[in-house]
């Protein structure tokens, strides 16, 4: 297990158990506005993945009526953490995905958290005191599932909404284009390139970008980016086989190096 070349079959096997589960699980709740059904785990010390939710910008409440920061919830997550729970000792919570606005004190118990399609996230002063605050106290945020402006026909959505909210929380902050030598790209798996990397949505070359501790790439990473591509959507799809096991396998190696990396830095 000490090389990516070893680890890639381990992969290539938990993949192919999620497609045994994949017809059940895709039988879980989808979403067309708000679930009331939803509530959050307490607290209980293991490791849970936390969702953040927020009020869509204009545009931003759409594939099938569902709010933009709900796409793939929970099938995305749960299938990560089983991959989590197979090659690690994390021992993370399956089935309890907690959802959480950058708002609510919860957010401060988990060291991880996750938001996606933030060309339409809305933030409001206190969600932006928070979050800068969660930041700077060592929390770790990543940020997925991120479409140019103009997807297919789409109003809203790209960078410039994004950036604008970062930039209220930092306002001299500066986006990096990652560099495979960081330590995130190393921090389980060896991921030495991230050229032509798999494209969820076909529209283009995947970026990826960073934001760290006082725009110093030599410190603490606070942020990644995965800009113009959607690295859950392979988690979500792995057990129905709709993607490709290779392309599955190098998401879920970005998936595992971003949460061994926010928890250990």
């Amino acid at each position: 297990m000490g090389t990516s070349r070893r680890r890639r079959p381990v992969l290539l096997a938990l993949v192919a158990v999620l497609c045994l589960v994949g017809v059940a699980a895709a039988q879980r709740r989808f979403f067309y506005g708000w679930d009331e059904t939803v509530r959050s785990a307490p607290y209980d010390g293991r490791f849970t993945f936390a969702r953040v939710r927020y009020r869509p910008a204009p545009g931003g409440t759409w594939a099938g009526g569902r709010p933009s920061w709900v796409h793939g919830y929970p099938l995305a997550e749960q299938n990560l953490m089983r991959i989590m729970n197979e090659i690690s000792l994390l021992d993370a919570h399956l089935d309890d995905i907690n959802v959480v606005t950058l708002d609510d004190p919860e957010l401060f118990t988990y060291p991880i958290a996750y938001i996606i399609e933030v060309g339409w996230w809305t933030l409001t002063d206190s969600e932006a005191a928070a979050l800068r605050a969660y930041l700077l106290k060592g929390g770790f945020l990543i940020v997925d599932d991120f479409k140019v402006e103009g997807w297919r026909g789409l109003p809203g959505g790209g960078w410039q909404p994004f950036e604008a909210n970062v930039r209220r929380m930092f306002p001299g902050v500066r986006f990096f284009d990652m560099d495979p030598a960081d330590p995130l790209f190393h921090s389980f798996f060896e991921i030495t390139t991230l050229d032509d990397f798999p494209q969820a949505y076909t529209s283009g070359k995947a970026v990826f970008r960073g934001v760290y501790e006082d725009n110093d790439p030599r410190k603490r990473l606070m942020m990644i980016v995965n800009y113009n591509t959607d690295i859950s959507q392979y988690w979500e799809w792995s057990g129905r086989g709709l993607r490709p096991f290779d392309d599955t396998n190098e998401a879920y190696k970005l998936g595992v190096n971003y949460l061994i990396y926010g928890l250990t830095h």
